[in-house]
């Protein structure tokens, strides 16, 4: 008695896009696509695998991602190598390997899948897409406001300006961050009788990451520490009120998030996210800022710096949540070949008509069986025409068109008149 094999199924947080799901997902890379050709922006494609290095040299050692979430493993040659859990640092190390930004600006997009060892629940994978933008070697407010005035765009051809909100926040200059710093650690030393396990163990590695707690004991205290605004320079307030002044007359509403801080160590100066409520626990559907100091960590001239990425998933969630982008048909024209002889004329015919009409979707049914279920299959796909071949038609050297979506008497034409009938009828 032979055993059972058993089915293999995808890995624990890595999940198949459907066929069905795949035109929200088309909706929202085109849409990104068209928005940052349109502000100058250049595509560039990096690599899956990175040096485990680059990450922990960037990210920070002591960040959730590097300590807990990276998916490192060693090669042949013993060598320590990361699927990458973000873009910018990759792009960095890309713009340097390359010469890229030597006495030039860029601007720069990628998108791809990303790998994080996270608990995988609605929202967050293990495996998961984003899109992402950098701008090397502009310092000042303009280019964040320009960034994120061509998001507010985007949310808006999507149809979900309604559905987010922009928070904002400045961590300052990286030494007023490090005054900063060691205020919140005086601030919540004296107070570790009330932090939970993880603040504690925060406290003395990235004391920062407290200010986005989510454990619900912790949130009056988050709320009553020390406020990075008072920490600013001079030219860090001015930089901030500037970018504000930008926003204010585009008319692009924000709200001040003093406690906002990012999860990684190369953020300087404007930190902000996307928020939506309609995702639970997952509502940031968008988020970046200014890294002015990672490009000279990374072994670059010091160079002002600022991008940001959007989850793909969670905003293709939440066009589902708001009924936007109907499934597409799959075809323009369904051919129903009624016999074997129909294939040897009907594939002919089809491949002619799609040699003289440009993008056309014109589906042959290859699977046979009755009349019904070919027609039900024709149905399905969304078509607006059905061309039928069977023996009638195969005797008089004619098509018969049958019409899907309106209600108009079936039509038959000369076979060599399919091209010039579906021109005028599509």
């Amino acid at each position: 008695m032979t055993q059972s094999k058993q089915a293999i199924t995808a890995i624990r947080g890595i999940k198949d896009i459907l066929p069905e799901e795949i035109s929200r997902w088309h909706f929202v890379e085109n849409t990104f696509k068209s928005i940052l050709t349109g502000y100058g922006y250049q595509e560039i494609r990096l690599p899956i695998l990175e040096k485990t290095a680059l990450f922990a040299r960037s990210i920070g050692e002591v960040t959730d991602i590097v300590e807990k979430e990276m998916y490192t493993f060693d090669d042949r040659n013993q060598e320590s190598l990361t699927l990458r859990p973000e873009g910018t640092a990759q792009c960095v190390r890309s713009v340097l390997e390359h010469g890229l930004i030597h006495n030039q600006s860029q601007k720069l997009w990628y998108s791809g899948p990303m790998f994080r060892y996270e608990r995988p629940q609605k929202g967050r994978y293990r495996q998961f897409y984003q899109a992402g933008v950098e701008s090397f070697g502009l310092a000042g407010p303009e280019i964040e406001a320009e960034q994120l005035l061509m998001m507010a765009r985007f949310f808006k051809l999507l149809g979900l300006e309604r559905c987010v909100s922009l928070q904002l926040n400045t961590l300052g200059s990286f030494s007023a961050r490090m005054g900063y710093q060691e205020a919140l650690v005086k601030y919540f030393t004296a107070r570790i009788d009330e932090l939970d396990e993880e603040s504690k163990r925060r406290l003395t590695s990235n004391p920062l990451r407290i200010l986005d707690s989510k454990h619900p004991q912790m949130q009056a205290l988050v709320k009553a520490a020390p406020s990075i605004l008072d920490y600013l320079t001079p030219e860090s307030l001015a930089h901030f009120e500037r970018l504000q002044k930008i926003l204010k007359v585009s008319h692009l509403s924000f709200s001040i998030e003093p406690r906002l801080v990012r999860g990684l160590d190369y953020y300087t100066e404007t930190v902000y996210e996307w928020v939506t409520q309609d995702l639970g626990a997952q509502g940031a559907v968008c988020a970046g800022g200014r890294y002015d100091i990672l490009v000279e960590q990374l072994g670059g001239k010091p160079t002002p710096a600022v991008g940001f990425a959007i989850g793909i998933e969670r905003i293709v969630a939440l066009l589902e949540l708001e009924g936007q982008v109907a499934t597409p048909s799959i075809a323009d024209v369904y051919c129903v070949f009624l016999t074997l002889d129909a294939v040897l004329i009907g594939l002919p015919l089809v491949e002619n008509a799609r040699n003289h009409i440009a993008n056309i979707k014109l589906v042959a049914d290859l699977a046979g069986g009755s009349v019904k279920s070919q027609f039900k299959r024709a149905d399905k796909s969304g078509a607006k025409l059905a061309v039928i071949l069977g023996e009638d038609e195969l005797k008089n050297e004619t098509l018969t068109i049958k019409y899907l979506r309106e209600d108009k008497p079936q039509v038959t034409i000369e076979q060599k008149s399919l091209v010039a009938f579906l021109l005028g009828h599509l």
